[in-house]
């Protein structure tokens, strides 16, 4: 488990409360489950993930992920609509233990809004709260 101090949030990423980061690329925005979130679940076992064309609201739930602790929730960070899903965690969910920001992205959205979301200092702050 991570430390607050040793957490890796990357400066160009925006956060959410639901410990989600929002990557912008493009027209589109990537999303996945932030460095604290992955090491407070400890191993992930399975992610169930919409598919292409499902369309969800900001803050709706779009999915869980299971680990061998608990089943988690996940929140949508901002409304709009699914373009694709990273079809590599189904065959390989620990990739988001092992790198949450890059090949463990979960979905790639088409927003409906601009998201509002936390700095990395934002989200330490709130974590450390």
């Amino acid at each position: 488990m991570n430390t607050l101090e040793s957490l890796n949030l990357p400066e160009e990423l925006g956060y959410t409360a639901r410990h989600l980061w929002v990557r912008k690329d493009g027209d589109a925005v990537v999303i996945g489950i932030t460095d604290f979130a992955q090491g407070q679940l400890g191993e992930i076992l399975f992610v169930d993930l919409p598919d292409a064309g499902a369309s969800f609201g900001s803050d709706d739930e779009f999915g869980t992920v299971e680990s061998l602790k608990t089943v988690s929730p996940l929140y949508m960070p901002v409304a709009g609509e699914v373009i694709e899903r990273n079809a590599a965690l189904e065959a390989e969910p620990a990739l988001v233990n092992r790198n949450c920001y890059a090949e463990g992205w979960m979905l790639r959205i088409r927003p409906s809004e601009t998201p509002t979301l936390l700095s990395a200092a934002e989200y330490r702050s709130q974590l450390e709260g």
